[in-house]
């Protein structure tokens, strides 16, 4: 479970704010990359808090509405299919996460990253992998990210329903993949992940 060890390690080194950032959408195949980041006050109990893999989508919700509640800042922003296909999925992600960052009311001086990457932010930062599932800050903007993308999911299925996107959230299912090839692309579709669009079935 998540705990406050790396936030209090950081803060003992002399900083203040601590945000903890995550993203969710990075691997489907249409919609935005969406990143979060969030301050919480030191030590604050979120019974639950978990990974946000790891949860049911209610329980999400719940989180998020509580987060929002209790975070001393949060934010969320994202990178658009057009700049994913532009810039590559990863570049795009840290352009999402650096958003994020500048979106808060609070300004951190500090930024822990789920995952490996942590370049091009103006604040001092430390990736940490799996940092969602030990780090609450990372917990929290994980949760996020992930509800704010869901939401968008059910949005892109209200304006595409041919696709199922409320059942699969975009990633690349048989079903999804099936549908593409029936319907064609819409523009919310990333170019670089519908390559097999292009390829048959012969060898």
């Amino acid at each position: 479970m998540p705990d406050y060890s790396v936030e209090n390690e950081i803060i003992a080194q002399g900083f203040h704010t601590v945000c903890g950032i995550d993203e969710a959408g990075r691997g489907p195949l249409c919609g935005p990359v969406v990143a979060a980041a969030c301050i919480l006050p030191a030590g604050l109990t979120i019974d639950g808090l978990n990974d946000s893999k790891k949860l049911s989508p209610a329980k999400r919700e719940k989180l998020y509405e509580i987060i929002c509640k209790e975070a001393i800042s949060w934010s969320v922003a994202s990178a658009s299919v057009e700049e994913i296909d532009r810039l590559n999925i990863l570049e795009a992600d840290l352009l999402a996460m650096r958003r994020a960052v500048e979106g808060l009311s609070v300004k951190a001086d500090y930024a822990i990253i789920d995952g490996n990457v942590n370049r091009g932010f103006l604040i001092p930062t430390r990736a940490v992998i799996h940092g969602d599932a030990v780090c609450m800050s990372i917990a929290a903007a994980s949760i996020l990210a992930k509800v704010t993308r869901d939401r968008i999911c059910l949005e892109l299925d209200r304006e595409y329903p041919q696709y199922g996107i409320a059942k699969h959230k975009g990633y690349g299912t048989k079903e999804h993949m099936d549908l593409l090839r029936q319907y064609g692309p819409a523009p919310i579709y990333r170019k670089q992940f519908i390559r097999f669009l292009n390829q048959t079935d012969e060898k």
